[in-house]
């Protein structure tokens, strides 16, 4: 398909255009990004109104710009939601587009957070299925009405098929282009009909994805590609302590680096402009600051756990409290006790943090970069820059991945870009470049935390009572979105762990909420990355002493109609679990829900010199109606290969302080040669569709620390396998 580069600037006064037109469809020169340019459980029964002049944009060259209003990080959301609209519009997948949405709570609320537009927690197809369907249907007919006028023919006997609109008796026969403008001057139809399934093209099929040709051919524009004229390029000095604060600084000698424009303090560190990014880099280099370290984070990370597993020792904040647990510890035939570690991670991002702000002719600001959470990066700007929100554009750009690390409740990247500018007196556009060093170094990390369980068994080795503490520092304590924490409750730290799906008569869940300076942040499944791991590994050690095959112990502690019964069914019949694994090879299996989707994964491994080898992964996934398979079968693959790293030796690691890893040299990620066999089996549904940019990962973990144990006798609880003995049972 033809590309053709349009500048983020011309993107953004066309969607200006269109909203200030208020027509459903509108004419004119359409700015594309896609095949010609460059916390909670999702909420259900949507019913939102049918806005296809938010949604749907038709150009006279018959092109259909789909407008996205979450973030694209590599997930493929703007194919997913050009396929729901493409299917009810009746267009051909050939004239499909797409174009990021300005920021505009109003229009673009994301519906599982209140007012607020934003991108996470896998909440992209589920918030907007219903939306999108209404708003493709509700285009149609509003085309098939112009039409029909124009021909002067009924309604009921137009039709539209793969992006033509026909009139079979009169043999008349045009694209959508051609009635865009008439079509845009009718009403919209409040409740447009909506296809049935047996009628859908794309829905349930594989489509090409829109943005694959910009990004093989590198004509993507990311954030790190926007150049604005006269602009400089900012790099920050931060503290190498978190929580150590700025006494003074000398920058002498980064004035004299060819290319230095500015130098100048800000909220976290010292910036160096220069004119470009080896200049900035070279002046950050050459200056010289001292910081005050007195309130600063000096644990090293093993002093951090130690204070973690005696907190955990006492009581803590009570998110689960079922059944009388404390009767059933002392009816036990048997109780178990396990500890688990789990250490920081970092998002590690393929593209490092970057962004574009500058000042704009009308007195605002307008600012290039990958938003994931627009209105708060939005209120950031104002707030620092001292204007009201309608004075901040933001044009979203496509991002390099994000696992979370975009959205930070503080809008940290933005609002450092912003303080640069206020700094430099705001007479150049400032873009701001972190290093893959500045961005492993200064946060945000996944939170390290602990867990301690007490589970008592029956004769039968069947769970009577489970008691589990968990220690970590909150992510939303002292943010913004501090309002969330609900009786010392941050849902985040122990999400997954609070709904188990098996039968335990009697549940005490604790939490704690760690004080510490080190910057955390929700980083891909967020708490379900370490809650679903103790829980499947408690459970294979409970069947364990059972003596019962870790998958016929599982469901006979579910209900058989589960959600997570079935996928677990089908994982261990595509992978012949009822046949011994080869010799040398062992085998463990896991379930876990998240975000609305059920993933069971079947994990074979083989060990040589204590080295883990995973050799083959089956996975089983149940996300609803699934929109495209090839795309959930990409996501699974991406989630294996993103936290398989996690799982073998990533961990970010304090050393006084200090973090320890500054690159993929010393933060290893997962490589070609280790990555296992991946096979996606995807549950039909007909119910609504869930997440699937994050469910695949909470499940790999305790899959292969089970297929260990099968292997080798050992249980390995706390994450990364690579720790030492003592941390194994």
């Amino acid at each position: 398909m033809l590309f053709r580069p349009i500048p983020a600037l011309s993107r953004r006064r066309f969607l200006q255009g269109g909203a200030a037109l208020g027509g459903a469809l509108v004419i004119g020169v359409s700015a594309r990004f896609g095949n010609r340019a460059m916390a909670a459980e999702p909420v259900s029964g949507l019913n939102p109104p049918a806005a296809p002049n938010a949604f749907v944009r038709i150009g006279a060259d018959d092109v259909v710009t789909v407008i996205v209003k979450h973030l694209d990080m590599g997930q493929g959301i703007s194919t997913g939601l050009a396929t729901i609209v493409a299917d009810e519009l009746d267009a051909d997948w050939g004239q499909m587009d797409f174009a990021f949405a300005p920021a505009n709570a109003a229009l673009y609320n994301n519906f599982n957070w209140g007012p607020v537009q934003g991108t996470g927690g896998s909440s992209g197809i589920a918030n907007s299925f219903t939306q999108l369907r209404k708003a493709g249907a509700a285009a149609r007919a509003m085309l098939v009405s112009a039409a029909a006028s124009e021909w002067g023919v009924p309604e009921g006997e137009v039709t539209v098929e793969r992006g033509r609109i026909r009139h079979a008796a009169s043999g008349r026969e045009s694209g959508f282009g051609a009635f865009a403008a008439r079509a845009a001057a009718l009403p919209v139809p409040e409740n447009p009909v909506l296809k049935t399934p047996d009628r859908w093209n794309y829905i349930g099929k594989t489509a090409p994805r829109l943005d694959a040709r910009a990004k093989t051919t590198g004509r993507a524009l990311y954030s790190f590609d926007v150049r604005r004229p006269g602009m400089l390029t900012a790099m920050v000095a931060r503290p190498p302590r978190f929580g150590a604060r700025l006494v003074r600084f000398d920058d002498r000698q980064a004035r004299a680096v060819a290319g230095v424009v500015e130098v100048a303090a800000i909220p976290t560190g010292v910036a160096v402009l220069a004119r470009d990014t080896w200049s900035a880099m070279k002046g950050r280099e050459a200056l010289v600051v001292e910081w005050d370290e007195s309130r600063a984070e000096k644990r090293s990370t093993q002093d951090i756990e130690a204070d973690y597993r005696d907190l955990a020792r006492t009581r803590g904040a009570r998110a689960v409290d079922r059944g009388d647990t404390s009767g059933a510890m002392l009816r036990a035939a048997r109780l178990i006790e396990a500890e688990y570690d789990f250490p920081y991670l970092a998002h590690a991002a393929m593209e490092p943090i970057s962004g574009v702000i500058e000042k704009s002719a009308d007195g605002g600001y307008e600012a290039w970069g990958a938003f994931q959470i627009q209105t708060i990066d939005q209120a950031t700007i104002a707030a620092i820059m001292g204007v009201t929100t309608d004075k901040v554009r933001l044009n979203t750009l496509v991002a390099g991945g994000s696992f979370g690390r975009r959205a930070t409740p503080q809008a940290d990247w933005i609002a450092e870009a912003a303080h640069i500018l206020k700094a430099s007196g705001e007479g150049a556009p400032v873009h701001l470049v972190w290093t893959r060093e500045d961005d492993m170094r200064a946060g945000y990390f996944r939170p390290l935390v602990h867990h301690r369980v007490r589970i008592s068994i029956d004769e039968r080795g069947r769970p009577l009572a489970w008691e589990q503490s968990i220690v970590a520092k909150s992510i939303l304590i002292g943010s913004v979105m501090e309002s969330f924490i609900i009786d010392g409750l941050d849902s985040s730290t122990f999400e997954g762990a609070e709904k188990l799906p098996y039968d335990v008569p009697a549940m005490r869940l604790e939490v704690h909420n760690a004080r510490e300076q080190v910057p955390v942040l929700w980083w891909r499944s967020v708490g379900h990355s370490h809650t679903a791991h103790v829980m499947e590994t408690m459970i294979d050690e409970l069947a364990e002493i059972a003596g019962e095959d870790p998958l016929a112990y599982r469901l006979s502690l579910m209900d058989g109609a589960s959600r997570e019964a079935a996928v677990l069914r089908l994982a261990a019949e595509k992978a012949g679990w009822d046949v011994a694994p080869p010799p040398g090879i062992g085998r463990g299996i896991a379930v876990h829900r998240s975000f609305g989707s059920v993933v069971a994964m079947v994990a074979e491994v083989s060990v040589s010199e204590e080295i883990v080898k995973v050799e083959r992964i089956v996975a089983a996934v149940d996300c609803g109606l699934p929109i495209n398979p090839d795309n959930i079968r990409s996501q699974v693959e991406g989630s294996v290969g993103f936290a398989l790293a996690t799982v073998l030796r990533e961990r970010v690691t304090l050393v006084d302080g200090v973090v320890q890893e500054t690159n993929f040299d010393t933060y290893e990620p997962t490589r070609f040669s280790e990555m296992p066999l991946v096979e996606t089996h995807i549950m039909p549904s007909d119910a609504e569709p869930t997440g699937m940019g994050e469910p695949a990962v909470p499940t790999l973990a305790p899959a292969i620390a089970n297929a260990v144990f099968a292997l080798t006798g050992r249980r390995v609880r706390s994450l990364p396998l690579d720790r030492p003995v003592a941390s194994e049972v």
